[in-house]
């Protein structure tokens, strides 16, 4: 057929500077996706307890120093677990 593209399997060898161009940028924008939501993911990880070197304790002293605050343990209790944790860390 007259005017027809050349369809034979070698259009993709065949696609010009352009084709390769966008194809390379689409590429460069998936990895740009996948890199920054790896960054994102271990920057809101670092932030758990969980993952702290120290097993989540400071979390855990914050917690009972902001009940004690707010008046929902005594300071008897306070004390009795705030030397709990640190019996646990050394």
């Amino acid at each position: 057929m007259p005017g027809a593209p050349h369809t034979d399997g070698m259009m993709w060898w065949s696609m010009g500077a352009w084709g390769w161009f966008w194809l390379l940028l689409v590429i460069a924008a998936i990895v740009a996706i996948v890199v920054l939501v790896t960054l994102l993911v271990g920057r809101s990880a670092s932030g758990r307890p969980d993952r702290s070197p120290d097993g989540g304790r400071d979390a855990a002293l914050r917690i009972l120093e902001e009940r004690f605050a707010r008046g929902e343990i005594d300071r008897e209790e306070f004390e009795e677990r705030r030397r709990a944790l640190r019996d646990d860390a050394g």
